[in-house]
């Protein structure tokens, strides 16, 4: 039996470790990534390891029925990249002084345990320069942090979409590339029309100096002027001077969009990234859209084109407009029993037609953000791609030209891990206007 990385120190240590992460605030409300390193420990360091399977950890560490299929399920894949995050992070601060290192290495299953070096101490004349203290400092290096990693993942996305559109067509990309996918994204990728992605950016609030508010109700800058909310917290800080700021987006929505920007660049040479605050109707004549994120970021944009709704999203889930025998009126999100980052949501996807029935226009929602990354995936995957172009085509039939789509989402700390179709329709196109050019 093969011995697990570390034996040269006895097991005790290795699951004592184990304990101490399992325990710690990193992964105190995750529940799924605790059983997971529990069970992966487990068999790290009895040496089963290397003999695990997907579809095992699947039955045995989440309870997955005996058909669970891994190529149209992915929580193991996801979850393991969740945990290796997680240990990372927990590393990074409660477990900096921890004696032992445990690592999952990408590609396996096999937990790795590593004795961490003892730091030798300071010579007699060496000063040791003590570290900043005061609250105030912590917050504004905290601050800091936060807006330089989120200004690295947006232009990390925006490299990645240059990076990809730079890149040959290779048959590496056409081998990912399936008659179903094609069906979804042809009438975005003409080369007449340019397509622009665009990503939802929320309004945050500055009031004075380094405090940063946001109410997930307000969207729009004269709400947050008129807002009670505002008001009683603007009143807590002694009245600071107040700022709009539209910076900062989820970071499955950058996800979302590098999954397009990876899968549309070598089809489509004219690809560019907007913020939803930066689009305008004469945009959206002038380019097919793709738009990602809560729907009240875009409804202004989406009440101008000349198509009459099936399905709206609202901010506790999906609402039918015309149900049909069966069908019900309203599909609500709901929360899991854990953390307030497990529950399922429902997400709407829609193309539609652009302004004066030109162009297209496809919009991913949800009031989740997970549930908007799954929306993205379900046009990205060619497993679920081939399953939608199905439903939609109806016992055969022609793909549809206009349609939505109400697709379900469940999550596990804040990851989707199942997806599930659940109704469409064909969208009906009004007519456009005898005086329109």
């Amino acid at each position: 039996m093969a011995e697990p990385d570390g034996a040269c120190y006895n097991r005790g240590g290795m699951k004592a470790q184990v304990e101490r992460i399992l325990q710690s605030e990193t992964l105190r409300n995750a529940d799924a990534l605790r059983r997971l390193l529990a069970y992966l420990a487990e068999k790290s360091i009895s040496g089963e390891a290397d003999q695990l399977k997907e579809y095992t950890i699947g039955l045995e560490a989440f309870g997955k029925p005996s058909d669970y299929d891994p190529r149209q399920d992915s929580i193991v894949r996801l979850q393991v990249g969740r945990l290796r995050q997680k240990l990372t992070e927990y590393y990074r601060a409660e477990g900096k002084d921890d004696p032992i290192v445990v690592d999952l290495p990408k590609g396996h299953f096999r937990l790795s345990f590593e004795v961490r070096p003892v730091t030798p101490a300071p010579e007699a004349n060496e000063v040791i320069t003590p570290a900043p203290s005061g609250a105030g400092k912590w917050r504004r290096a905290a601050v800091a942090l936060s807006i330089c990693l989120l200004l690295a993942m947006g232009w990390g996305i925006y490299a990645g979409m240059r990076l990809w559109q730079a890149q040959p067509r290779e048959a590496t990309f056409h081998r990912a590339w399936t008659p179903e996918l094609d069906a979804l994204w042809a009438p975005f990728l003409t080369p007449e029309r340019p397509l622009v992605v665009s990503i939802g950016s929320p309004l945050f609030l500055t009031l004075g100096k380094g405090q940063m508010f946001r109410d997930v109700a307000i969207n729009r800058w004269e709400e947050a002027v008129n807002s009670p909310t505002v008001a009683a917290v603007r009143k807590a800080l002694q009245n600071p001077p107040m700022q709009p700021r539209y910076h900062y987006v989820p970071a499955d929505e950058l996800n979302a969009a590098f999954l397009l920007g990876k899968l549309l660049a070598p089809h489509q040479q004219h690809i560019s990234l907007a913020k939803s605050t930066q689009l305008s109707i004469q945009q959206l004549e002038a380019n097919n859209m793709l738009l990602i994120g809560s729907p009240a970021l875009f409804d202004e944009l989406l009440r101008a084109l000349p198509f009459q709704q099936e399905f709206t999203q609202e901010r506790s889930g999906i609402r039918n407009l015309r149900p049909r025998a069966g069908e019900p009126e309203f599909f609500a999100d709901r929360n899991g029993t854990g953390t307030s980052e497990d529950g399922d949501a429902y997400t709407l996807i829609t193309h539609a037609p652009g302004p004066l029935g030109i162009g297209d226009v496809a919009s991913f929602t949800s009031s989740t953000t997970p549930g908007r990354l799954t929306a993205v995936q379900w046009f990205t995957d060619p497993a679920l791609a081939r399953i939608l172009t199905e439903k939609l085509r109806r016992a055969g039939g022609p793909m549809p030209r206009y349609y939505q789509v109400v697709v379900r989402a469940k999550f596990m700390d804040n990851v989707p891990v199942e997806t599930s179709y659940v109704l469409s329709r064909e969208l009906q196109v009004a007519a456009r206007s005898a005086t329109g050019p």
